[in-house]
């Protein structure tokens, strides 16, 4: 299965948010408790570009000269937000329900990790529930390593979650 991705454009934030959305009621995945609006995510939106910290969507294949629906999504998100951790992104990858289960997640990570270097980031972190297992097996396929766990900080429908991190160097910083 080949993945093709593009810059996800503001037209494409409304299925965005959607795709978002579709995964708040199974408290697997957000720790949003209910769906957002497309107004909501519009600094989220903005806070991204292509050169720096890029929104990629994929598209399903549709006909010749045709835009088909966004499979899913990933992003590049900055960490703490302070200057020193400009080398650091908090690694995102959202699925639509049809392209779940076909190996899409994997693809996307592997093209984030190839394109990480020219992004300058020598360090990818996932933020992933520790009972979201088809998550944190993703990362972990792909390389990532436990790096902590927040225990019980957030309450999901009464019930208290941790929230593991994980880590991967994607290259050495020259300093």
């Amino acid at each position: 299965m080949h993945v093709s991705y593009r810059n996800a454009t503001l037209d494409d934030l409304p299925e965005i948010v959607a795709i978002y959305n579709s995964t708040v009621a199974s408290r697997q995945v957000t720790a949003d408790l209910a769906p957002v609006t497309v107004e909501s995510r519009l600094p989220w939106f903005h806070a991204h570009g292509p050169g720096r910290r890029p929104l990629w969507v994929v598209e399903h294949e549709a006909e010749a000269g045709s835009r088909g629906p966004i499979d899913a999504w990933l992003s590049f998100s900055d960490f703490y937000g302070r200057p020193a951790y400009a080398r650091t992104a908090e690694l995102s990858i959202y699925l639509d329900e049809r392209a779940r289960g076909r190996g899409l997640g994997t693809k996307l990570m592997a093209a984030a990790l190839d394109a990480a270097p020219t992004l300058r980031i020598d360090t990818l972190l996932g933020f992933i529930f520790g009972h979201n297992a088809a998550s944190l097996a993703l990362f972990r396929r792909c390389g990532f390593e436990d790096w902590g766990t927040l225990p019980r900080v957030a309450v999901l429908d009464g019930v208290e979650r941790d929230l593991v991190i994980l880590g991967r160097r994607v290259s050495e910083s020259a300093g």
